[in-house]
């Protein structure tokens, strides 16, 4: 079961869909597995993804002249600015749906060390699946 959390997870960092706070949600209701340990699968699969889109933006600006690349130059001369502007500490926000995924493959493309790119993805991301959780485990004790 929680192999399901975890492909979950990782898919909701990629460009691939993903229902992870909900999947996670399903599980800590259930009552059936440790809370922590739920909050640490569906971490470690969504940073993971994020890893991926991390290493796919160190690559990608490789192809930025090509006629098929999705992204125009002028989006990117603002992702760049808007990256350059707030740095590297914006990847604490990398949960944030709509924007988390483009900012962890940006933050590839703008070079970022891995060691503070992990840290801070973890961070937020650790965060966001525990108030999850947390949340879920409060709203189940209520209708008990």
């Amino acid at each position: 079961m929680t192999t399901t959390l975890f492909l979950s997870a990782f898919t909701s960092a990629t460009i691939l869909p993903g229902t992870s706070e909900a999947a996670l949600a399903a599980f800590v209701a259930s009552g059936d597995f440790a809370v922590w340990l739920l909050v640490a699968v569906a971490t470690l699969g969504n940073v993971l993804g994020s890893c991926v889109n991390w290493g796919l933006g160190l690559y990608i600006d490789h192809f930025r002249d090509r006629r098929w690349f999705p992204v125009s130059p002028a989006a990117l001369d603002r992702a760049s600015r808007w990256f350059s502007r707030y740095g590297m500490w914006s990847l604490l926000l990398a949960w944030l749906p709509i924007i988390g995924d483009p900012l962890t493959l940006f933050a590839g493309v703008m070079r970022i060390r891995f060691l503070p790119f992990i840290i801070l993805v973890t961070l937020g991301k650790a965060a966001r699946y525990a108030m999850i959780a947390g949340g879920t485990g409060w709203i189940a004790s209520l209708w008990g």
